[in-house]
């Protein structure tokens, strides 16, 4: 490894851009070079899921002087539209994971980031189960084998130091402020233990939670970060991501 250690990690979600939002983020976008190395984008990029709000997205997102790494939100699934989006997102140069990963070249440093929109089904203690009727067991099962499928790839990564991209919250730290009826619908601790599962994960970022909190930790000590807009209220966070996995605020 050559160069800094230290990396700066942009991050924010939740954005639902359509063509009466285009131009929100773009100000600050412009100087993102200066603050970070890389761009995180934690789903719910768009409003309703089209193709045509994708390319708002792009609008705002893309030819920025910073790699940008996305994933998708429930909204983007929301039109049955969510290999379009995909494919205008990723024409504009953005990369974008589901149950995959990525490695960037950051100053010396080689990140990782897998990526995967993740779902719901509760934490421990409070938590669906693939019990009862074929709905729910469907319901359940789909979370799982999403947080399976994305164990894998974030532990395929061969890199310095990885990153956790999802949408869904893999702890109930950062849905504090959302009503707890609806925290199996927020995330799943299955997320949490595929995080925990691999080594060298010095991250995890999602949005969803628009009332939540933006601070929390897996069972397994990986610091969690809910990013969406309105959570972070700024066009985007910056952390600060070393190879010892040390996290702090820029």
């Amino acid at each position: 490894m050559s160069g800094t250690d230290c990396v700066r990690v942009a991050a924010v979600g939740d954005v639902h851009l359509d063509a009466d939002v285009v131009g929100r983020y773009r100000p600050a976008l412009e100087h993102l070079g200066d603050k970070a190395d890389l761009l995180l984008l934690a789903g719910d990029l768009t409003r309703h899921g089209t193709a045509d709000e994708a390319r708002c997205v792009a609008q705002e997102f893309g030819g920025l002087a910073v790699p940008v790494v996305a994933i998708l939100g429930n909204h983007d699934y929301h039109s049955d539209q969510q290999d379009a989006v995909s494919s205008v997102l990723r024409d504009a140069g953005l990369i974008v994971l589901e149950c995959s990963g990525t490695v960037l070249d950051c100053n010396g440093v080689r990140v990782g980031v897998a990526g995967t929109k993740g779902f719901g089904g509760g934490f421990a203690g409070a938590c669906a189960s693939e019990f009862g009727e074929p709905e729910m067991k469907a319901f359940t099962r789909h979370g799982r084998e999403l947080a399976a499928r994305f164990g894998e790839s974030l532990a395929a990564l061969d890199c310095d130091v990885k990153v956790a991209l999802t949408h869904y919250s893999p702890v109930p730290e950062t849905l504090q402020g959302e009503p707890l009826e609806i925290y199996p619908f927020l995330g799943s601790y299955h997320l949490a233990q595929a995080i925990d599962a691999t080594t060298n994960v010095g991250l995890s970022v999602h949005g969803h939670a628009h009332a939540g909190s933006e601070r929390g930790m897996t069972p397994g000590g990986v610091p969690v970060r809910n990013v969406a807009h309105p959570v972070i209220k700024q066009a985007y966070n910056v952390y600060q991501l070393s190879v010892s996995t040390a996290l702090a605020p820029v």
